[in-house]
């Protein structure tokens, strides 16, 4: 990645910007995300991995086997992309399609040991990153963000 000052993101920038900018709460917003996101992009790939391969074994692990609709609802990855990840899956060993006992024309997903595996190592470096990215917050504006933002993403009130 080049250093020329394109990154949105770098210290400089924000000194740069108009304070209009600077303040500017979905702007802001927006700029964490997008390093956030290019952070856990970085980290996902170096141990061949993808946020969809996560999303996945991560519903499995917490929900129990799926069918591919099951899974499509539960991840929010669209059904044509859901069959290219659970292929990636399948080709490695991380889950199982096996025909559905109560309608055989459907699949059942489920996750394997490797796959359990994998997705320990995997919340491992999420948590690296999540730590790198959050590290300008104590514990306490972390447990606060996280409250924020879901009542930002879900439309919770700050009521509960």
């Amino acid at each position: 990645m080049s250093d020329s000052g394109s990154d949105p993101t770098r210290a400089a920038d924000r000194r740069a910007a108009p304070a209009r900018l600077r303040n500017l709460p979905t702007r802001l917003l927006s700029l964490a995300a997008i390093h956030s996101d290019r952070r856990v992009n970085e980290e996902l790939a170096r141990v061949d991995a993808r946020k969809w391969h996560y999303a996945v074994l991560a519903a499995l692990d917490e929900a129990g086997p799926a069918s591919q609709s099951e899974l499509s609802s539960r991840t929010g990855i669209y059904r044509s992309d859901l069959v290219a990840v659970l292929n990636e899956l399948a080709d490695r060993g991380l889950v199982e399609r096996a025909p559905d006992p109560a309608d055989r024309r459907r699949n059942v997903v489920a996750l394997t040991g490797p796959g359990r595996r994998q997705l320990r190592k995997l919340d491992g470096l999420l948590a690296e990153v999540e730590d790198e990215v959050l590290a300008p917050l104590t514990r306490p504006e972390r447990e606060q963000l996280t409250r924020l933002l879901d009542a930002l993403v879900y439309g919770r009130s700050r009521n509960g």
